[in-house]
């Protein structure tokens, strides 16, 4: 089943995910900033397939998202306040995120 996002928007210090099957999310921007699925945030694969996760630290404006944009019918990309913006956040991985547990 292909998902297909019918909202998004940011409220308050969360962005609101509504989707055509009425899924909800409500999902808190710093969560959503330390999982940027991106190589540079997350790290990829040597050729052994071992990954090595890059430290990565978030200055004052890395929570604030500017804005975000939709990647075909399967995603969304998020542009930080820092600049950060290479995250390809797939509608699949978003939901995932939303089943967590909070931290």
């Amino acid at each position: 089943m292909t998902l297909r996002l019918e909202n998004a928007t940011v409220i308050g210090s969360e962005l609101a995910l509504s989707f055509a099957d009425g899924f909800e999310a409500y999902l808190s921007l710093p969560m959503l900033r330390r999982a940027c699925p991106c190589a540079g945030c997350q790290g990829e694969p040597d050729a052994l397939g071992r990954v090595v996760r890059p430290h990565v630290e978030h200055g004052p404006r890395a929570f604030d998202l500017l804005k975000f944009e939709a990647v075909g019918g399967y995603a969304l990309q998020l542009f930080w306040g820092d600049g950060h913006s290479t995250g390809i956040y797939s509608y699949n991985y978003l939901q995932k995120l939303a089943e967590l547990p909070p931290l």
